[in-house]
């Protein structure tokens, strides 16, 4: 995996067909979720949009909302969502991880498990997220890469529709597009990059790791005792990717310059300033803090628990 040129951070969509394929490819999965395995000749006559997903992505995370609603709004009129999970780190190949991941986001739509890349590299495929439209008749009209542009996308998914069933009649915009195309993107300039933590990507003197840690090529693990991950940071948000040890629980206290983290805690962390998960994923750990720099302190005791990468937001 190391070898692709993954793009993960927080961009602007951009429409863009560079390197991708002109129709809907055979859609050779491992395993399929809420569907019967589809192929090209199955969706002939729909519209189609591929969403290349991962679980712990937190830029896919921001994109669900607005998937979830153009197959809420427009699955009954001739549109097939087809997410396409291929995984970052190799917990995500994992069938009860993708499965709870599945739930945990309420997807619905059809999902292919593309464990060995077949409809990533088939597509030309070299981010997350990243979105396939296809007309009725199985040709790619546009790409968007990464986050935004929501309403340009409902307005073509909309479009192949109508020019698919001609006198077709649409509901109104889907509340999701219609209040982005009001607030905008929000801005990433000045926030910090995704901090990976693992040996092959980590860049030096990114993290400060305190107490016995075992540092793998995807992830640090606290071998023993107490450990603390140190990392300065500019932000409001601070997500992390992380997997607890063979307890199948953990705890990790989250410190936001030198003091519990209160107010601004993220979803995944409880009033007593402590992050309690019992799942490979990604933890919400700061969420509405000053936009302005920080340090993230991270303890823990719980042997074997890993961690893998920093996101983060305004």
């Amino acid at each position: 995996m190391n070898a692709l040129p993954f793009l993960l951070l927080s961009v602007i969509a951009a429409s863009c067909l560079v390197s991708a394929a002109s129709s809907l490819p055979a859609l050779k999965a491992e395993r399929w979720v809420n569907s019967a395995p589809l192929t090209a000749e199955t969706l002939q006559g729909k519209v189609v949009l591929i969403d290349f997903w991962e679980y712990t992505c937190v830029n896919w995370i921001r994109t669900a909302p607005y998937v979830k609603a153009w197959n809420r709004d427009y699955g009954p009129l001739g549109l097939i969502v087809v997410g396409v999970h291929a995984p970052e780190f190799d917990f995500g190949r994992r069938p009860e991880n993708i499965d709870r991941g599945i739930r945990d986001h309420g997807l619905t739509y059809p999902i292919a498990l593309d464990n060995d890349f077949a409809i990533w590299r088939a597509l030309g495929n070299d981010a997350w997220p990243a979105k396939y439209l296809f007309d009725s008749r199985g040709r790619l009209v546009r790409r968007w890469v990464g986050e935004g542009s929501y309403d340009e996308i409902e307005r073509e998914i909309r479009r192949l529709l109508v020019a698919a069933q001609p006198g077709i009649h649409l509901p109104a915009v889907s509340e999701e597009a219609s209040t982005f195309a009001k607030a905008g993107q929000p801005s990433y300039i000045g926030i910090t990059n995704e901090t990976y933590i693992g040996a092959e990507r980590r860049e030096p003197g990114a993290v400060t790791l305190k107490g016995d840690w075992h540092t793998n090529r995807q992830y640090v693990e606290l071998k023993k005792g107490s450990g603390q991950i140190v990392l300065p940071f500019t932000g409001g948000e601070v997500n992390l990717v992380m997997e607890p040890g063979s307890s199948g629980n953990a705890a990790v206290t989250v410190l936001v310059d030198g003091k519990p983290v209160g107010d601004a805690r993220g979803r995944d962390v409880g009033t007593d300033a402590v992050a309690r998960f019992d799942r490979s994923g990604m933890v919400r750990l700061v969420a509405g803090a000053p936009r302005r720099q920080h340090v993230l302190t991270l303890s823990s005791s719980d042997t074997g628990l890993r961690a893998y990468v920093f996101t983060f937001g305004p």
